[in-house]
């Protein structure tokens, strides 16, 4: 298969099977590139998604990019981020459509319910997958629960955090360096 193509279809087919955005993605995203595919490591899909949080857009989008631009350069990136758009853009523009008609119905609010509740859950199993990997010591456990509980109790943008934990971890490199 054209290598383009294949970027194009593997993406479309992450955002054809994803509800509730760019989170409800990142345990699909996982599979897809870093087990079935291997187009990314695990450690590289959590860098991906931190700068992603830090950059405009969708984080799965960002994602997108970044791995189609790894694998094939500019037109790899375009690819893969026309891929995962692809469906949503044609999704949005369908319930667009017909959403005023059937979104009183009792059987599509209980659809959404159950979406919102599978969503949580695949969230979830996404941090815990993500958290073997990045937790790996007192300090970025320390890490962790600052930017945790400083999110829980205070409305500031993510790439603050993601910027202040990357300067952190810089910091204590450099310190570690001179010690040795």
């Amino acid at each position: 298969m054209n290598a383009y193509l294949e970027l194009f279809t593997t993406f479309a087919k992450v955002g054809a099977m994803t509800f509730g955005g760019g989170y409800a993605m990142l345990p699909i995203l996982q599979r897809e590139l870093a087990e079935k595919r291997n187009w990314a490591t695990e450690e590289e899909l959590i860098d991906y998604y931190a700068i992603g949080q830090c950059t405009p857009g969708v984080i799965a989008v960002n994602v997108a990019t970044f791995v189609g631009r790894k694998r094939k350069g500019i037109p790899g990136g375009i690819a893969a981020t026309f891929g995962l758009a692809a469906p949503s853009i044609i999704i949005i523009t369908l319930i667009a459509a017909f959403l005023r008609r059937f979104a009183e119905y009792p059987a599509v609010k209980n659809a959404f319910a159950g979406i919102r509740a599978c969503v949580c859950v695949l969230v979830i199993n996404a941090v815990v997958k993500m958290w073997k990997k990045a937790v790996t010591d007192k300090l970025t456990l320390a890490v962790f629960l600052a930017v945790f509980l400083c999110a829980s109790f205070f409305s500031v943008s993510p790439a603050i955090y993601v910027v202040l934990a990357a300067a952190l971890g810089v910091g204590v490199r450099k310190v570690k360096e001179k010690r040795a």
